[in-house]
């Protein structure tokens, strides 16, 4: 029976690896549906779940200034920063380059923590800011130059990097005491409640219910939403957050790996050297520990 530290081990990197599906389920759904319809969607059935989840559970109740963190969060992550990848994507920006754009997010975060919570930054995360979007513009202005997506789909993708990063920061200094179970129902109806309002004044609505969208919308929200989060807070309540935080600089490459044997989204030899010069940037920035070590001076 493998012990503990070594079970954490195996589902952190699981937990990455299902989260850097949400950009292929996202690929798979959205030629089906339009992208704020089919979060709509996916975010009722998600309450539905959760709630049942809840319930059954008997899980701690919010407070009223729990549940109005809680909802905001809930809207910047799933309406806002889903909303732009979503969005991104039906543009025809590639997934492999939306996840390697959003997947700054531990730099932006560190950035913005320095301004808000007046964290400081060593050398060496400085030095992996410039790595992580030096590589990110390299992968960006290839795919443009080529001609894959355009621009208002790179702007999204920013907009949601910028909006997941100060997410992060609000769930860190305000929510990181709340009841996951009922903190995580509130996010999902909160986020139901923003998103609908403009798919049904800017979208059709409609839906082609092929076995291609089923599948992408049953992923999504039972292996994203609800098995990803159950995983998540196996690691939390173990103490090994900081293993999901160390493996999120695989979450591009990993995405890229997926989109290519799947929609045959492909990467030369200088777009591989921008996402690896990503996942070194945030690595450095992220964990400058682990990247000492990794050098041998730790």
């Amino acid at each position: 029976m493998p012990s503990r530290p070594r079970a954490d081990l195996m589902v952190a990197p699981l937990f990455v690896v299902l989260w850097s599906t949400g950009f292929i389920g996202a690929k798979l759904g959205l030629p089906h549906a339009e992208p704020l319809t089919f979060l709509t969607l996916r975010y009722a059935l998600v309450v539905v779940l959760i709630g049942a989840w809840v319930a059954l559970s008997s899980a701690r109740p919010l407070t009223l200034r729990q549940a109005a963190d809680a909802a905001l969060i809930g809207v910047l992550i799933h309406a806002v920063y889903l909303g732009g990848v979503f969005t991104a994507i039906s543009l025809g920006t590639e997934a492999g380059m939306a996840a390697l754009i959003v997947g700054l997010q531990p730099i932006v975060t560190a950035l913005i923590a320095r301004r808000m919570l007046g964290e400081r930054l060593t050398p060496l995360q400085w030095a992996g800011m410039a790595v992580g979007v030096a590589g990110v513009a390299l992968v960006v202005a290839r795919k443009l130059g080529d001609g894959v997506g355009d621009w208002r789909g790179v702007a999204l993708c920013m907009v949601s990097l910028v909006t997941i990063a100060i997410a992060s920061i609000l769930q860190k200094t305000r929510a990181a005491d709340h009841p996951m179970r009922a903190a995580t129902l509130v996010q999902f109806a909160a986020a139901t409640v923003a998103t609908a309002p403009f798919a049904l004044m800017f979208e059709s609505n409609r839906i082609d219910w092929t076995g291609e969208f089923v599948f992408a919308l049953g992923w999504l929200v039972l292996v994203l939403s609800v098995g990803a989060v159950t995983l998540l807070y196996i690691l939390i309540r173990r103490g090994a957050a900081s293993n999901v935080a160390s493996l999120f600089f695989l979450v591009p490459a990993s995405t890229a790996l997926i989109a290519w044997a799947l929609f045959g989204e492909t990467l030369t030899p200088v777009e591989l050297a921008g996402v690896a010069a990503t996942a070194l940037g945030v690595l450095m920035v992220n964990r400058p520990a682990l990247f000492r070590r990794l050098l041998g001076r730790g």
